[in-house]
């Protein structure tokens, strides 16, 4: 897991990450076993911006059902990153 895209899955984008976004947090959905320095590093080298803090969530996957068969979802981790004052915005919306 050396590379940065392979720790940064993907942004995920709700209502309260959309609230966040104006006190400059961000939010992701990153690989179950990286930590907050990987994580860090990672955010810097994709997005080109200074990092202040990271704060790290493990999710637990529901247990769900289809007829008689019982199974699983997968387990996540996200990642709440806050930029310095002086960094850029990060714009996921540029298309839209």
């Amino acid at each position: 897991m050396t590379e940065p895209r392979d720790i940064i899955k993907r942004p995920i984008i709700t209502e309260h990450s959309a609230d966040l976004m104006a006190e400059n947090k961000y939010t992701f959905e990153v690989a179950n076993k990286a930590n907050k320095t990987e994580i860090k590093n990672a955010v810097e080298t994709i997005f080109g911006v200074k990092v202040d803090q990271v704060n790290t969530i493990n999710l637990k996957g529901k247990k769900r059902r289809m007829g008689r068969y019982e199974g699983f979802r997968p387990d996540r981790k996200k990642a709440i990153v806050t930029l310095s004052p002086d960094s850029k915005e990060l714009d996921f919306f540029e298309g839209v």
